[in-house]
């Protein structure tokens, strides 16, 4: 892996050097069907790159990831493969000042989602390809500049197999030599870059409007064209197109768009121009809740708004990720809010997607929106937390510092002045504070170019009728930031909190006082941040906080309940709460939660109280506890709702009592039945997972579930099942398919490690602690980043959760000084986590 990592300095220097004038691409897949005698499958590419020299040297070198290169020839000369050929990077030396590069290789089909991945549908023996990049894995498909600053237009032929259809981010067509053939595509960066080739199910419509007209395809396997309702797709797409159009003022500059949702995928989605690529997870199989089918509209508007940030203008490196992520992940709430019918998705951004910009950012990896990217490793670890959804919750935060009408405004230059080019933060900053008569560096200074979340809390005193002489609000962290917030004043009436006062004020430094209250009523509840403006923790004073012990679920009000739960959750992560109060929140109230997504994400997080942050002694009652709960509100909710869907899968989750076990195999076998409940193939699987986990489900009987969903899904949920078996045996093989082989593919490496770290068995797994510290650097020199990642996180001894377990992780660190900086990062997360995990359990011991 280190061999194929790139700097950001290689980089810089190189884009000085040269500029690209355009790439030919020509893959030859017909070697993806059929038997294989290679160690490794193979396809051919044949790469055209012309670019000229604008800088003084006449060497650099070119990228490529693949098992052999057949030819290079630089300006007619040829080169020898042996001599210039790395494995990775391709030298050329004896530049001119205009230069054709024609390299020819042979390209390895991946199993590992990165590149070209190949994947054999099990219910059919079909065979389908697509392409995944971001950062930087185009080199593993064709010879390229792996760098998102040397754009370029693109012509894309590609030869496959008799009957397949293939795409590309241009209009194509089929020969009659049986090649397919693209129109060469706008300058755009080579992680954007796709192909997708198969057998593939294919639905089309238009999107019209005045002049405008785009055509929009959709795709999938044939296997589940059964369950595709391309029709929400697509209308999700057409209100996506009306909202940026209405808004940015530039229309959609890439021709068609197609949408494909394809298998084993590591993202959830990519934005590719004109080919979208997609996890067929959002396929859905069964019945789901409104919160799955918001979660797919979030997305698809996500990926539409990468059309304009990211893909028409691209940071000129990786430090400006957030050019792009920040605003699509903002603009995809925006949007869905605005133009769909998930009116409340500000709920869900407040609960969920700040919820995970939370935990980043109180990392010991932390780090400013804009961020100091070396390389191409740091580039792949930084698609996380604070990129997304702190990005995003800063750019509502800017929203709301500058207006509505001078965000989109500023938007509208910035996409007119560098069309099709590269930027920096600098160059953003320079059209909002054109359009807001803002300072926007100082802004920048405080929101983008630190790192931390604050912590605001109302301070307030009474006079002797009860009302308020003074409200401030309390500001800690060690970067004081400005906030615009909302301050609201909930009273309980008639068994309902209801807000009765609100004043929006701007914060800064340690303690701001908010005038605009004072004289108000004695209230029982004081939410600082209502309306989820700012990014910030928020805690109580005592008179709030007994209030939302006794009647959170009273809170009428969707938002300002979600931004309660998202606060009583932090107390408990920051160990200030403890885990069996949450537990006690959520068996009271969780039943009268009325948002699906709010209630899924409690859901989440008592499960997590229970698994990692309540004391040991304590652990075993308080599942008991959820899994009565989850039980109860399965039994009284309404028939066939989403409600009962939810609980359901929570109380199979939780459910570990004899009783509960012989309920879950009562409804499998429908002997046992809950009215409206509608067990589905999904739920199925659901159900069994706690039967497998607790030893009541063994190999024979998994595989009369796989029988019934003989599906790529239904082989992903078998092999986990078969790795949460209580078997020493068992783990030990599931820890040799992932840890001393590499024939597993991505989502099969995902489905054991997810088997095989189960809660319950800590004992069990317990020896795997110190194996894990002893091979997970071998495992990051010999595996891919993904997969990588994946082991490295996954594997993780979290549920050794003991101090000795926190020492043995300093331990390596220590003796690890000199490895890989994202591997350690990823040690480092892991070892917070459980940190954070001790703090709170001593919290919660407390309490015995």
């Amino acid at each position: 892996m280190p061999g194929e990592n790139l700097s950001r300095d290689e980089a810089h220097e190189r884009a000085s050097l040269l500029s690209v004038d355009g790439y030919e691409v020509a893959l030859d897949l017909r070697s993806a069907v059929g038997e294989s005698t290679e160690a490794v499958r193979t396809f051919r590419s044949v790469t055209t790159i012309r670019f000229r020299r604008t800088g003084e040297a006449d060497a650099t070198f070119v990228d490529l990831i693949a098992p052999s290169v057949t030819s290079v020839t630089l300006n007619g000369r040829a080169l020898d493969p042996a001599a210039v050929f790395d494995g990775a990077r391709i030298a050329l030396d004896g530049l001119a000042d205009e230069n054709v590069l024609v390299v020819d290789a042979q390209c390895a089909y991946s199993r590992t989602g990165e590149g070209m991945h190949r994947f054999v549908d099990p219910e059919d023996g079909e065979v389908y390809l697509y392409t995944q990049y971001e950062p930087a894995d185009a080199r593993r498909v064709y010879a390229d500049f792996e760098q998102p600053d040397l754009k370029a237009p693109y012509r894309f032929e590609v030869t496959a197999p008799d009957g397949w259809t293939v795409w590309s981010n241009g209009v194509g067509e089929q020969g009659a030599d049986g090649v397919w053939r693209f129109a060469e595509t706008a300058p755009i960066s080579t992680y954007i870059t796709c192909v997708v080739a198969g057998p593939y199910h294919y639905v089309t419509d238009t999107y019209r409007r005045g002049d405008v007209e785009i055509p929009l395809g959709a795709m999938c396997r044939k296997g589940l064209a059964k369950h595709f309702d391309a029709d929400d797709v697509f209308l999700v797409t057409k209100q996506g197109f009306d909202f940026f159009h209405d808004n940015f003022d530039f229309p959609y500059p890439f021709g068609k768009y197609d949408q494909a949702f394809v298998p084993e995928y590591n993202l959830g989605a990519m934005e590719n121009p004109g080919m979208v690529t997609f996890t067929e997870e959002y396929i859905y199989r069964g019945k789901v809740t409104r919160a799955a089918y918001e979660r797919r509209a979030n997305t698809i508007l996500h990926e539409m708004a990468h059309m304009w940030f990211g893909d028409l203008v691209t940071m000129v490196w990786w430090d400006d990720l957030w050019l792009k992520e920040s605003f699509a992940d903002f603009m995809g709430s925006f949007s869905l809010a605005e133009a769909t019918r998930f009116t409340d998705s500000w709920v869900t951004f407040a609960n969920n997607r700040k919820a995970w910009a939370y935990r980043a950012d109180q990392l010991p990896s932390t780090h400013p929106v804009t961020a100091d990217i070396r390389d191409l490793e740091d580039a792949k670890l930084n698609f996380d937390g604070i990129t997304y959804a702190k990005g995003a919750s800063v750019l509502k935060q800017l929203v709301a510092y500058v207006g509505r009408d001078a965000f989109l405004e500023g938007a509208r230059r910035y996409f007119k002045r560098h069309a099709y080019g590269n930027t920096r933060l600098a160059d953003l900053l320079a059209v909002l504070e054109e359009t807001s008569g803002r300072d926007m560096k100082a802004w920048s200074k405080s929101w983008l170019q630190t790192s931390g979340v604050n912590v605001l809390a109302p301070e307030v005193t009474y006079d002797a009728e009860g009302r308020i002489t003074e409200l401030a609000v309390l500001q800690e962290g060690d970067e004081p930031r400005p906030h615009r917030i909302a301050v609201g004043l909930y009273r309980l009436t008639d068994g309902k909190l209801v807000r009765y006062a609100r004043t929006e004020t701007d914060v800064a430094g340690a303690r701001t006082v908010v005038d605009a209250l004072a004289g108000s009523e004695r209230p029982d509840l004081i939410l600082v941040n209502d309306d989820d403006l700012t990014y910030c923790k928020v805690r109580f004073d005592e008179g709030s906080l007994d209030t939302l012990r006794g009647h959170l679920g009273a809170i009428t009000d969707p938002l300002a309940r979600a931004l309660c739960w998202s606060a009583l959750w932090n107390l408990t992560r920051d160990g200030l709460m403890p885990a069996r109060d949450f537990v006690a929140a959520v068996l009271a109230f969780a039943g009268r939660e009325t948002d699906i997504g709010v209630l899924q994400m409690v859901h989440a997080w008592a499960r997590t109280a229970v698994t990692h942050y309540a004391a040991p002694s304590w652990r075993e009652e308080g599942g008991r506890r959820l899994a009565e709960g989850g039980l109860r509100e399965l039994r009284t909710a309404e028939p066939g709702s989403e409600h009962q869907l939810t609980w359901a899968r929570f109380f199979a989750a939780t459910a570990s009592t004899d009783a509960d076990l012989q309920l879950l195999e009562g409804l499998l076998a429908g002997t046992a039945r809950i009215d409206g409940l509608d067990v589905d193939q999904e739920l199925r699987w659901a159900l069994l997972s706690p039967l497998a986990e607790a030893g009541r489900a063994d190999e024979a009987r998994i595989g009369e579930e796989l029988a019934r969903d003989d599906t790529a899904s239904g082989k992903r949920h078998q092999v986990r099942l078969l790795a949460a078996r209580p078997s020493a045996a068992v783990k030990a093989q599931a820890w040799a398919q992932v840890v001393e082989s590499d024939t597993l593919s991505n989502a099969l490496v995902g489905a054991t490690i997810a088997g095989f770290a189960q809660p319950s068995q800590r004992e069990l797994i317990a020896p795997y602690a110190e194996r894990y510290f002893a091979v997970i650097e071998r495992i990051w020199a010999e595996r891919s980043i993904q997969i990588g990642m994946d082991v490295v996180r996954g594997l993780f001894p979290a549920h050794q959760d003991r101090p000795e377990t926190l020492a043995a992780t300093d331990a390596w660190l220590a003796a690890h000084a000199d490895a890989a900086p994202a591997l350690r990062r990823l040690v480092l997360e892991s070892r917070d986590d459980l940190a954070r995990a001790l703090r709170a359990q001593e919290c919660d011991a407390l309490e015995d």
